[in-house]
């Protein structure tokens, strides 16, 4: 049951951003195997809101800016920060453009639902020196150096289903998505093991986290690899979630962080904004609740 209810679980995050996953191939390229985001998507975000009305692009217009605040700043403790409603609720004076894409597009519309009952994707673009003084009103600044490209090593066990998430395995396609989303939402480029890879250097689910880093380095670099996150994702029935271990390395100090009872969509987010927390300059992802 509590696998069925996991199966669920994703499975509607996984149609949620099935469109958000097309916008991304327009905003995002690959370059040598990494995902990677044109300059420009720094200052902008997408969320689902229902229908073109005002007050809903309002909502949809708050929640990118937070978005947008944490991926210009590489600081994800942002999230919820309540620090940022004051700026949240005059989002739009920070808008540049947006834009609405239909989910349903040629589609008809039944009786009973009009425009406004269907779920749009809204993007918005932010005008930069509006984000940047706002940053700055917050003690951050934009993170302008170039952003090392990740090397991604993440195990999923599963009741006796244990593996690692490769670019070519077909058992790995929703958590690349998963992977994909969270990496443009934190704008940040990653690279995936193949599966002939991870076989010739002999590494496997069961001693990923007991592989030498300079191994898994050595795995990613030929795609572009710069810096390698390692992660852990253990289905939990009690917690109906993943109870999740990240760690990398990073100028010669080790970080780790860690969480519990969260979708695997959740658990990449936080491994990717740990990440980018670290490699930003702001701060250890372990010492603050996650």
């Amino acid at each position: 049951m509590a696998a069925l209810l996991e199966t669920k679980r994703d499975l509607i995050a996984t149609l949620a951003r099935g469109a958000v996953c097309v916008l991304l191939a327009a905003a995002w390229i690959c370059r040598g195997g990494a995902m990677a985001a044109a300059d420009d998507s720094l200052y902008r975000a997408q969320t689902v809101v229902t229908g073109q009305g005002e007050p809903n692009r309002i909502i949809g217009f708050g929640a990118c800016l937070e978005d947008v605040l944490i991926k210009v700043s590489g600081q994800p403790m942002l999230a919820g920060d309540h620090r940022l409603a004051a700026y949240k609720s005059k989002a739009k004076d920070f808008v540049s453009s947006f834009d609405y894409h239909d989910q349903y597009a040629g589609r008809p519309h039944h009786d009973e639902q009009g425009t406004r009952d269907r779920p749009y994707d809204l993007t918005v673009d932010f005008d930069e020196s509006k984000i940047d003084d706002i940053l700055a009103r917050l003690g951050l600044k934009p993170w302008r150096s170039q952003r090392p490209v990740l090397g991604v090593f993440a195990e999923m066990q599963h009741g006796p289903k244990d593996y690692i998430v490769t670019s070519d395995g077909t058992q790995s396609d929703l958590q690349r998505d998963a992977l994909a989303a969270a990496a443009g939402k934190r704008g940040m480029r990653f690279v995936l093991p193949d599966t002939a890879a991870l076989t010739s250097a002999s590494v496997t689910a069961a001693e990923l986290l007991k592989t030498p880093p300079a191994q898994l380095s050595s795995i990613v670099a030929p795609q572009g690899g710069e810096a390698t996150l390692l992660g852990r994702l253990v289905w939990d029935d009690k917690d109906l979630g993943w109870a999740t271990q990240w760690r990398m390395a990073w100028h010669g100090k080790d970080y780790k962080w860690q969480f519990r009872g969260v979708t695997f969509d959740e658990a990449f987010r936080r491994g990717i904004g740990g990440a980018a927390q670290v490699l930003s300059g702001n701060g250890d992802p372990g010492r603050l609740k996650q």
